[in-house]
């Protein structure tokens, strides 16, 4: 049975804290929602009702655009081993690039790696349990390097560069900002 919570209770950061993957979903009123699996260890829960997650250089963009524009924000954790839950935070969130002054205490709170390019800074506004009885069991085998590899190659400039080709614009044409928000 599914239970909602006003906060993150200690119980559902040990819970966050153990899992290995989870996905992030956003949309403005006329794009389309996108739904993005994160994982190497970039998540953080920073109070009661406020949690950050490190974005790193990607094939695209799409909720930065989005969360300057609308902030709803849905992030999601599943459990694929132990017992069987399902864990959505509700609530707004905002970018925050290199420019801006909280990036160095917030990228602190991470280990540094290279492609880092925003950190999103989340009010929970509601937490959502529910069984996860139909969600099937998976084995962590490890962490893939192939994105910290590929970003450790491109350097700073060939991030750069990379963020002015790809990650300018969502496939719904909508700007990013973020060659200008992170040089």
């Amino acid at each position: 049975m599914g239970q909602q919570y006003q906060e993150i209770l200690e119980k559902h950061k040990t819970f966050i804290e153990a899992q290995k993957i989870f996905f992030v979903g956003t949309a403005t009123e006329d794009s389309r929602v996108n739904i993005s699996p994160k994982g190497m260890d970039s998540f953080r829960v920073l109070g009661g009702n406020r949690v950050i997650w490190l974005n790193v250089t990607g094939s695209g963009n799409e909720t930065a655009a989005h969360v300057q524009r609308c902030p709803r924000m849905t992030v999601m954790f599943s459990a694929f081993e132990g017992k069987p839950v399902i864990m959505r935070l509700y609530g707004t969130a905002k970018v925050i690039h290199k420019n801006d002054s909280e990036w160095s205490e917030l990228y602190s709170k991470f280990e540094p790696i290279a492609g880092a390019r925003q950190i999103f800074d989340m009010q929970v506004e509601m937490l959502q349990t529910s069984c996860g009885m139909a969600v099937p069991y998976f084995e962590y085998v490890g962490e893939r390097e192939l994105l910290r590899d590929w970003a450790v190659k491109q350097g700073d400039e060939g991030l750069k560069k990379y963020w002015a080709k790809k990650n300018q614009a969502t496939i719904d044409g909508l700007s990013t900002s973020i060659v200008e928000l992170n040089t």
